[in-house]
């Protein structure tokens, strides 16, 4: 199985790393294949440009989508991990979505509506917070980000979403043996979805 990792966070030694790298050693001990995006190392670029907007027929895509949108084409799983920042992904993680999952490749529009072309792909959400998950689910914050996210970008484009992981009360100052309960959760998850049954 192929996994296509895709990470935003810009310090290499963020704890959104720890928990990338955390999910590609797991998959690497199932015997599956990989490939990681880190965002912030590849200096992707996340502005879209009027030419990406519309298209003209046959327009090949820039060579830096191009080289994300085969990677993603090639995938099985598609694994996201990102920080909430105001409750959202970080600009470099949108930036990549508006200019990957482009129309022509993500989805099309049919008769108004939004029809993924990404069906058949499974995704495993892992996003982290500073405040706790029931805080962000008392104030309405929690419904709206998987309404935003998971609903109008992941699965609209056609992706089953297998599980949206999220570590909350991540801190500066985390205690190491929180960390590692984190880390475990995400091992966790890989071994649910694609260890042996």
């Amino acid at each position: 199985m192929r996994h296509l990792i895709v990470v935003a966070h810009p310090a290499e030694d963020s704890f959104t790393m720890a928990l990338a790298r955390a999910y590609a050693a797991e998959v690497e001990k199932l015997g599956h294949s990989h490939r990681m995006h880190d965002l912030y190392r590849l200096d992707f670029d996340p502005v879209l440009a009027a030419h990406e907007l519309a298209p003209a027929p046959n327009q090949a895509a820039s060579s830096d989508v191009a080289w994300a949108q085969e990677d993603m084409r090639a995938a099985d799983v598609l694994c996201v991990v990102y920080p909430l920042w105001w409750l959202a992904m970080p600009a470099m993680m949108k930036g990549y979505i508006d200019r990957v999952f482009a129309q022509g490749f993500a989805f099309d529009l049919v008769d108004e509506e939004v029809q993924g072309l990404l069906a058949g792909k499974r995704a495993i959400l892992i996003t982290l917070s500073g405040a706790s998950l029931p805080v962000l689910q008392q104030d309405g914050g929690w419904g709206a980000l998987q309404l935003l996210q998971d609903s109008h970008v992941f699965r609209a484009t056609g992706f089953e979403i297998l599980e949206h992981l999220h570590c909350d009360a991540i801190t500066p100052t985390l205690a190491q043996s929180i960390a590692q309960e984190h880390l475990a959760r995400v091992a966790a998850c890989v071994q649910r979805h694609f260890g042996a049954s």
